[in-house]
């Protein structure tokens, strides 16, 4: 089955799926013309959306907002702690004509298609098989009698990183929470409803974050359940229902980015929940996706580039106020270290193209934004999973992620990451997607035994206490020593290390 790293659903993950029923900125400041302001054009191109990234402070961004106007541009919101603004403008003409205005240091179209639904398409779905329920009652008596969830036992990932023992000395602080920017979550959940905090989440799709109840949910249960499996990775309650979280005693919110339909997430979205997250008190930020339209953006394309100036201005705020911010690798098995890559998929919203790219110059967003922590996927075996993207310098640390060719032992039977699903269901997925949430846990616990520490080191203590398998012999993709390498970064992750150092 194809990895998502191509994916319509566009985080990273894969359904591999069983489902069990029971009933600020990064780039150098771009020299600016002469010219005061842009000069005011007709617009009659494409509805696009924009950012144009100004120094902040609300004198620059006032002054730039009028500049917007006169080059055919309407302003959706500004943030102007960071200095972006969103925009949308059918002139196409708009970024180069505003590139031009005097405090505006970058500026560039966030997608490359027209901004309208273009449909979907879904690379499969989680298989939903229903268990008896004697079956379930069986197995949840057996789970409880050890002090377990009732699924807990099909969870070879919560074992492969000591969260059971963890939950055992410290499951979490309440006044810690992870931001879970992704598709949305069901927060009616019975296994996430009791760590679920309402005055965190948003929908942010768009760009400006309505709080409205329920904004927060999925679009379609059916198609956009991926941040609901990663929320119940991270902080599913141990409540006797269902599967365990790393960190079960923490709170989590989710901030919806993804676009309806399509599940495209934009830069605009993405800055929008950073800033969200940061103004809301968020301790860590799970990020499982990549900005599209683009798998890496390059920084001598002034479109691409200011997509990277404004999430990395709005990462780096929300790191500037406190977050973790976690984000997954990637699942193209692609070499992050290398001198040259080659992307075939992107721009994923028009016609993609096949380019070679150099990810020192040209990088995934926000995986490769400066101070996220980057995660790869292993497997049961303690192998990096063969999805997994990898490199040398580039990976922080790894989790599981899961992979079918590395088969646990029983009972778990499965592969894969059993985790939450929309509608009170339960399912196996794998990716990058999935490991990501549960060093997003794991950042949880040390935060909540650690409440002072900064996010930088928060960071050391996740790389010092992970636990590092070191290189399988004979595998030439895996370079560097025991302590740090290509595909495991300073190591796998440990729950029970955090509570207890």
């Amino acid at each position: 089955m194809a990895h998502l790293r191509s994916r319509r659903v566009r985080a990273l993950a894969v359904p591999l799926g069983l489902a069990l029923t029971a009933s600020l900125g990064f780039l150098p400041n771009a020299a600016t013309a002469a010219t005061p302001e842009a000069t005011a054009v007709t617009a009659d191109g494409p509805l696009l959306s924009y950012v144009v990234n100004t120094t902040p402070g609300h004198a620059t961004v006032g002054k730039v907002k009028k500049a917007i106007a006169r080059a055919g541009g309407k302003v959706i919101t500004a943030h102007e702690q960071i200095g972006v603004i969103v925009v949308h403008s059918a002139n196409p003409g708009f970024a180069a004509a505003v590139r031009t205005v005097h405090g505006v240091q970058s500026a560039g179209a966030t997608r490359t298609a027209p901004m309208k639904a273009t449909g979907t398409t879904d690379i499969g779905k989680p298989q939903k098989v229903e268990l008896p329920k004697a079956q379930l009652k069986a197995a949840g008596a057996a789970a409880a009698a050890n002090g377990k969830e009732p699924l807990e036992p099909l969870q070879w990932d919560i074992a492969a990183i000591k969260a059971d023992k963890a939950a055992k000395v410290n499951p979490g602080s309440r006044n810690v929470t992870v931001a879970v920017i992704d598709t949305g979550v069901d927060d009616t959940h019975p296994d996430l409803r009791p760590n679920f905090s309402a005055k965190q989440s948003a929908n942010c799709v768009g760009g400006v974050a309505d709080t409205s109840k329920g904004a927060w949910r999925p679009y379609d249960p059916e198609t956009d359940y991926h941040g609901t499996h990663v929320a119940g990775t991270i902080a599913a309650a141990r409540n006797g229902v269902g599967v365990a979280g790393v960190a079960p005693g923490v709170k989590f919110s989710a901030i919806k980015v993804s676009e309806p339909k399509t599940r495209m997430f934009y830069a605009e979205s993405v800055v929008c929940a950073f800033v969200f997250a940061a103004d809301h008190g968020v301790q860590v930020t799970n990020n499982s996706y990549y900005v599209d339209p683009w798998m890496f953006n390059c920084k001598d394309d002034a479109d691409q580039a200011a997509i990277l100036d404004a999430v990395g201005r709005a990462a780096k705020y929300a790191q500037r106020k406190g977050a973790v911010n976690v984000a997954a690798a990637g699942n193209s098995n692609l070499d992050l270290g290398a001198d040259k890559v080659v992307d075939t998929g992107s721009p994923n919203d028009s016609t993609p193209v096949t380019r070679s790219v150099s990810p020192k110059t040209c990088w995934d967003v926000p995986t490769q934004v400066p101070g996220t922590v980057t995660v790869a996927a292993t497997g049961s075996h303690q192998l990096k999973s063969g999805y997994s993207n990898y490199g040398l310098g580039q990976i922080d640390v790894a989790a599981p992620g899961g992979d079918s060719a590395q088969v646990p032992e029983l009972p778990a039977k499965n592969g894969n990451i059993l985790s939450t699903m929309p509608g009170g269901d339960w399912a196996y997925l794998a990716g990058t997607s999935m490991a990501s949430p549960h060093v997003a846990g794991v950042a949880a616990l040390l935060k909540s035994v650690h409440p002072k520490a900064s996010p930088q080191e928060i960071q050391w203590l996740l790389k010092q206490q992970a636990d590092n398998p070191g290189c399988p012999t004979g595998t030439a993709s895996c370079t560097g020593t025991k302590h740090v390498n290509s595909h495991f970064g300073y190591g796998i992750v440990n729950a029970l290390n955090a509570v207890r150092k």
